[in-house]
């Protein structure tokens, strides 16, 4: 009788142990599909930040694509304009054709940006072409074409704004210790910034509506050189 209750009792302990083992078993599973769950979700999340960065900057330059095509279409007629009256300014309207060509002929943004930077030099001194032409001044297809492009300009300055903004923000993710490695797999890689780096380009092309010139300083004394000296 002894010894069965013994061999019962053995079964019994048997059976708990066995039973430990299996919650054990199913806790440490769990705990390991939680574990690859995660990352998984990292894995998937990583990169899909990277292609959504990626995204946003193209989207961001692309706005900025729309403004200088309206840049564009406001060049020649705003040459012509100028010629009319600044006949020995070939070498300026040569230069602003050639930027031109370049930007629709790169092979990529960063000689998109090249071009587009050495066309707003190159239209800085177009506008201020004005001081030196009074007529030309007074000009109203001038003067139209001029607030033409004051508007355009403005919305450029908005658009790269924006665009260096989402540029920054990717560079940043791809340069990261755990976003450099989802970058590389989905083949993202670091945009480059819109700006303007030349001496020449750094103004944004300045309008200006008036039309009086204001009087040198040493007329004065010129006119009162011709009153009669009283003895």
């Amino acid at each position: 009788m002894q010894n069965t209750i013994q061999a019962q009792s053995g079964i019994i302990t048997s059976q708990r142990n066995r039973g430990s083992c299996l919650a054990a078993v199913v806790i440490a599973g769990v705990i390991l599909l939680l574990i690859g769950l995660i990352v998984v979700l990292s894995l998937v999340g990583g990169y899909n930040k990277a292609i959504r960065l990626d995204q946003e900057a193209e989207k961001a330059f692309a706005d900025i694509d729309v403004q200088l095509q309206r840049r564009f279409d406001l060049i020649p007629n705003l040459v012509e304009t100028v010629r009319g009256y600044a006949t020995h300014e070939s070498d300026l309207f040569n230069n602003i054709a050639q930027a031109r060509t370049e930007y629709f002929n790169a092979d990529n943004r960063g000689e998109q940006i090249q071009a587009a930077g050495e066309l707003e030099g190159f239209l800085s001194r177009l506008i201020m072409l004005q001081e030196n032409y009074p007529d030309l001044k007074a000009n109203q297809n001038f003067l139209t074409l001029q607030a033409q492009l004051e508007g355009t300009e403005n919305r450029i300055g908005v658009a790269r704004t924006r665009y260096n903004q989402a540029v920054t923000t990717l560079n940043t993710y791809c340069r990261s210790f755990f976003g450099r490695f989802f970058c590389n797999w989905a083949g993202v890689e670091p945009a480059e910034l819109f700006e303007i780096t030349d001496e020449q380009t750094r103004e944004n092309p300045q309008v200006n509506f008036g039309t009086n010139t204001t009087t040198p300083a040493t007329e004065a004394p010129a006119a009162a050189e011709t009153e009669p000296a009283t003895e």
